[in-house]
């Protein structure tokens, strides 16, 4: 009997919920169109890197053969199922003990041919390589040192993969939801799993604005305290103008005197415009770098009027840039967390050296007044537009913000362009470009360097 088919959405879903009925049938009928899954890539030589990393395009987790008793299939199962819900770009290897080192990540990584976390169990040792643009390589070294103690490969590779995926950043390659099993799939459990998602469409949906709604509030509370606080930076930053006191016929201006003043009342302007139109936590970066213009601006200004030498370009006082350009930098060590250099203005660098506290900008938080790096996300995008160039990471690190700010999440809801904080980019197929800095040296040092520990390649050092 021949069957009726109609383009038409089900009654009762509208909008997205149609748009996932039709995709969900459009699937199944692919799937079932398709007859025995996809073939994974054949080998005579499955400890060849180019064997390894055709599997790896298919599927996260590989073991070779000859290693299969370090970890069983279920254990793998369990792991490459852990990976591909997190959606992030961790790749696994179980290779004998006897698999050449030399150059294996750098190889690997080119045969592969996408960016993300690549892991190594070879026998009964461990290791790991990145893009630094997935993980840091300090943190790949940490996580590495954080498992290398344990000798059983599924405890190791489990533990391992936890920690991974809570730190890392990037996307699963599109290449995995696209292939197909081992062992086939029925008919019927398609069709019993198109209708689950059919009818679970619903009820995500739902889920989904709830999510979306909560987070588009969270994202207006966070713009409405930083407009707080960047109002207090403007008016900050009027008084200053108002305290110089410059008029352009003054008896000795000249003409850059002018242009200076110009360029400091343009950021002025400019950052009360930006802030009436922001609409996103994000936009606040904009305004903060104007004010940061303009009180460089005013410097030069100032200098020119006393016959000083010209100031460097300096980034803002760290302890707060309303206190203006940077004098020097100072060694500071916040509480409980590690010694930096940061710069200050010559009042803080004198408070330091004195052994008093610097004057430091706290604003509100969830937990009262606090210093701005432990007041919570939303002043990620005000700390950006001060301190741009890169060099905000190394004067957040060990802080909350610093913490936060490491994360895809943050980038996902504060954007990013603050230095190594932000462009995660795992899972992108890039092939042989990138940088064989992340993926260079031998195997065993923990995630950097020579594996061997000049070993010619091995993996003696560092075990």
């Amino acid at each position: 009997m021949k069957v009726a088919t109609s383009t038409r959405a089900p009654r009762g879903l509208t909008g997205p919920l149609s748009a996932l009925a039709l995709a969900v049938l459009a699937v199944l009928a692919v799937l079932m169109s398709a007859g025995a899954p996809r073939a994974t890539a054949a080998t005579t030589d499955p400890t060849s890197v180019s064997a390894i990393a055709a599997s790896l395009r298919e599927s996260p987790v590989y073991v070779d053969p000859e290693a299969s008793g370090e970890l069983s299939r279920a254990d793998a199962d369990a792991l490459r199922q852990r990976i591909e819900a997190a959606d992030k770009p961790l790749f696994i290897a179980v290779l004998p003990a006897d698999q050449p080192t030399e150059n294996l990540f750098t190889d690997l990584r080119t045969a592969t041919g996408v960016t993300g976390l690549y892991a190594i169990r070879l026998g009964d040792r461990f290791d790991a390589r990145a893009d630094s643009s997935v993980l840091p390589r300090t943190a790949v070294q940490n996580l590495v040192a954080g498992v290398r103690g344990e000798t059983d490969a599924s405890s190791q590779l489990t533990d391992f993969t936890d920690r991974a995926l809570a730190d890392m950043g990037g996307s699963a390659p599109a290449s995995w939801s696209s292939s197909g099993g081992g062992d086939g799939i029925s008919s019927t459990a398609l069709i019993t799993a198109g209708a689950v998602l059919v009818a679970g469409g619903a009820g995500a949906y739902a889920l989904v604005r709830r999510t979306r709604r909560r987070r588009a509030e969270e994202r207006r509370a966070a713009l409405d305290r930083l407009r707080v606080v960047v109002d207090e930076d403007i008016t900050a930053f009027g008084e200053e103008l108002d305290r110089l006191d410059f008029h352009p016929a003054e008896a000795g201006a000249d003409d850059a005197m002018r242009a200076d003043y110009e360029r400091a009342l343009d950021a002025y302007e400019e950052a009360k415009s930006l802030i009436a139109a922001a609409t996103r936590p994000e936009d606040v970066r904009a305004v903060t770098q104007a004010l940061e213009d303009g009180r460089f601006s005013l410097a030069q200004l100032a200098a020119r009027r006393e016959r000083r030498p010209l100031p460097e370009r300096r980034p803002p006082c760290f302890f707060d840039p309303r206190h203006g350009p940077s004098a020097t930098d100072a060694t500071w060590t916040p509480p409980g967390g590690t010694t930096r250099e940061v710069p200050v203005c010559a009042a803080d660098a004198t408070r330091l050296a004195d052994g008093r506290d610097p004057v430091i900008r706290e604003v509100d938080s969830d937990y009262g007044r606090r210093p701005y790096w432990e007041a919570g996300p939303a002043y990620g995008p005000w700390a950006g537009g001060y301190f741009g160039g890169g060099i905000l990471p190394g004067l957040l690190v060990g802080t909350m913000l610093g913490s936060l700010m490491a994360t895809p999440s943050y980038a996902a809801d504060y954007g990013t362009g603050y230095g190594d904080f932000g462009g995660y980019q795992g899972g992108d197929v890039s092939g042989a470009d990138f940088d064989p800095g992340d993926f260079g040296g031998g195997f065993g040092d923990g995630g950097g360097g020579d594996f061997g520990g000049g070993g010619g390649g091995d993996f003696g050092g560092g075990f």
